[in-house]
Order: C-alpha cells, then sequence, then structure tokens
C-alpha cells in the first residue's frame, strides 16, 4: 500500500491552501459589507469553477470504470479525494441561495412583472423550483459519489470480483445520470443568468469543461505526489502518456462544442441569439475571446501533440496547471459578462472569492488522501499490481 508521506510536499501544500482560504475568506466578508451584488457575482464563478472540478472528477470516474484503463488508476485516489468534498460544497452553495435576486432576473418578482418572456417562463424559473432541482443534483451526486467510493474500498480490501463488478454497474448507470443533472445544472446556474437567450449545447459544454479542469487538478497532484513516494512503482510513464493523450482529448473535445455553438449562432445570424456572442466579443471581452482560443486551445494543442512532454510527468503537470488558469478564465467569460454590459472589468473581489472557494478545496482535498493508499489496490487495469499493494 502506497501512502503519502506525513512530510510531504502536498501536505505543506494543503495547508497554504488552507490559510489562504482563510485570508480570502476575511476579505469576502469585507467585500460583502461594501458591494453585496459584486460579492454574489465574484463567488458565483469560483463557485462553479470548483463545483466543476468535483463534478468532472466523478463523471471521470464513471468513464474510467465502464471503460477500464490503467489511466484510471494514476488518478483514482486524486479523483475520489474531490468527489469527497461535495458535502462541502453544499453548504457553499448557501451564499449563492441567498443572493438569488442578487444574480438572477427571474428571482426578481419587479423584473418579471414587466417581462412577457420571464412570465412565461416562470413555472420553471423561480426561486423555489430552482432550490428544489438543486437539492435534487447534489443529493444524485451523493448517492452516485457514495457508492462509487463505498464499492472502490471493497475493492482494496478483497481480491473478489464483486466491486469491480458493482462499480462497473453503477457506474452504466452513473454516466446517464451525470449527463442529465450537468446539464440542467448548468442551465439553471450559468444560462439562466440571461434567460433571453438559450443553447441547446449549453449543458455539454459545462461537461467538457467541467471534466477538463478535474483531469487537470488530478494530474498536477499525481505529479506531485510522485516526489518522495512509492507511487512511480505502480505509475509509469505510459500511464502518465495516457492522461496527457486524454488531457488533449478533452480539450479538443471543448473546442469542438464551443465552435459548433458558436458556428450554429453565426450561421443562423437571429436576433434573439447573436446578443450572447456580441457581449464577448466587444471592448476588453475581445481579448479575452481571443486568449481562450489561443491558451485554452491552441497552443497547449501543439504543446500536447509532442511525445515528449506527455511522458514527462512534470512537464505534463505544467501545462495542466496552465490549463486549469485557462479554465478559470473561460467560466469567467462565460458567466460575467452577463452582469457587466460596459466591457470587461475585473473586480478584487473576483480574485478573493477564487481564492477563498479554490484554497479551501485543495486543502480539504489533499487532506482527503490521507489514510488512503495513493493508487487503488486489486483492480484489475493496474500494472505490477504486487509492487503496488
Amino acid at each position: 500500500m502506497i501512502r503519502l508521506p506525513d512530510d510531504h510536499p502536498l501536505h505543506r501544500i494543503g495547508r497554504a491552501a488552507l490559510r489562504l482560504a482563510g485570508v480570502a475568506a476575511i476579505a469576502c466578508l469585507l467585500g460583502l459589507l461594501v458591494d453585496r451584488t459584486q460579492f454574489f457575482r465574484s463567488y458565483l464563478v469560483a463557485y462553479v469553477y470548483w463545483t466543476g472540478a468535483a463534478l468532472g472528477s466523478l463523471a471521470l470516474l464513471t468513464i474510467n470504470h465502464v471503460t477500464g484503463g490503467a489511466w484510471g488508476v494514476a488518478i483514482r485516489r486524486f479523483l475520489e479525494a474531490t468527489v469527497r468534498l461535495l458535502p462541502v460544497l453544499v453548504l457553499l452553495f448557501l451564499p449563492i441561495a441567498l443572493g438569488l435576486p442578487h444574480l438572477y432576473e427571474w428571482a426578481r418578482p419587479e423584473d418579471v412583472a414587466h417581462d412577457a418572456l420571464l412570465q412565461h417562463k416562470e413555472p420553471y424559473l423561480n426561486v423555489p423550483f430552482f432550490l428544489a432541482r438543486t437539492a435534487f443534483y447534489f443529493a444524485a451526486w451523493f448517492l452516485l459519489a457514495r457508492a462509487l467510493l463505498r464499492w472502490s474500498e471493497a475493492q482494496d480490501a478483497s481480491t473478489d470480483a464483486l466491486p469491480t463488478e458493482r462499480l462497473e454497474l453503477i457506474s452504466r448507470g452513473g454516466l446517464l445520470l451525470m449527463g442529465l443533472t450537468m446539464t440542467f445544472a448548468a442551465i439553471d446556474w450559468m444560462m439562466s443568468l440571461e434567460p433571453h437567450w438559450s443553447s441547446t449545447i449549453y449543458g455539454v459544454i459545462f461537461m467538457a469543461g467541467s471534466a477538463l479542469t478535474a483531469l487537470a487538478l488530478a494530474i498536477v497532484l499525481s505529479a506531485i505526489a510522485r516526489d518522495g513516494t512509492r507511487i512511480a512503482d505502480a505509475i509509469s510513464p505510459d500511464q502518465f502518456h495516457d492522461l496527457g493523450k486524454l488531457l488533449l482529448a478533452f480539450m479538443m473535445l471543448w473546442a469542438y462544442f464551443n465552435f459548433s455553438q458558436f458556428l450554429i449562432t453565426w450561421s443562423g445570424n437571429l436576433p434573439e441569439e447573436i446578443p450572447w456572442y456580441l457581449a464577448r466579443t466587444r471592448g476588453g471581452w475581445r481579448f479575452v475571446t481571443i486568449g481562450l482560443v489561443i491558451f485554452h486551445f491552441a497552443l497547449p494543442f501543439m504543446i500536447l501533440l509532442l511525445r515528449s512532454v506527455k511522458r514527462r510527468p512534470m512537464q505534463l503537470a505544467v501545462i495542466a496547471a496552465a490549463m486549469l488558469v485557462a479554465r478559470y478564465f473561460d467560466v469567467f467569460w462565460m458567466i460575467a459578462p452577463a452582469f457587466q454590459s460596459t466591457g470587461l472589468t475585473l473586480h478584487w473581489l473576483d480574485v478573493a472569492a477564487f481564492a477563498a472557494v479554490g484554497g479551501l478545496f485543495i486543502g480539504l482535498a489533499i487532506r482527503q488522501l490521507a489514510g488512503h493508499s495513493l493508487v487503488p489496490i486489486h483492480d484489475p487495469s493496474l500494472p505490477l499490481e504486487g509492487e503496488a499493494a
């Protein structure tokens, strides 16, 4: 069994992240007193980003249990560590629940009263139903995560094939569940910020981006964990090579979905569709859009084509870390223009909220690694199983 030593650098990173979260949380409280509306807007961006990382991890776990492959063995413990934070993310949703009128037009009765379209959508877009749906999403994710974690622990404790079979069976239904719930969560939390606009591919874009965030974070953590542990005995450069190829695949999938949505909107040229893109291609937002094309797709695409990069864990981790930064700007690009009609503005609360939620997320995720083997035991996809055990 391969464990994370008490003096490992990951623990120091985790403690530093928690301290950062504490300082940033104090700044957020001050921001709440100074500018309540801006606080809720900044907090929503940070919350969607880090919740997406946990949901992407849960989706990747289900994919790996269904398809198999040594790539999942290399990062499973790091994916499971973030999935265990779902109860924390439920608590962190409370500020959004309290700030709904500051975020959504449909949550303000005075706006609904003067908007025929909002009145038409009111049976779906109303506060009680919104909160009920969110509660259902989290309940479904929690039950799925609990089942996967339970049978993963059973797989570690036994050489019997039953846990592996149960993991695959649960994950088959879990994939469908994740597809539906993540789609509706994206519509509720993000797309409904601009209720006069809609896209049938929006939920798929959120899913691809969340999986990319989760995979990049797991690669960074697993690469750091290699130093000072025997994890390198069980996770070979071939597995990191597979992770690099998977990172490239999810990045291309994200780009394909985004380009498809843009192409359909551009070719249709309908007044009810184009304002969403006009808001994101004017003023300072055009530079964010160009930056996403370059740093979220073009540059990583060329680098990840190199076999030598994908086979070197730390080099791959650097690319994955850069992808995590690009992922934040993508989430910011999707949400913030709904509030900023005068152009791009980066508020200090955007940084504080991201650090507060992110520091807590990273710190607690690293703590979840303690007490668990860094590599699954008795998994049929595990190379060199004897060394890992």
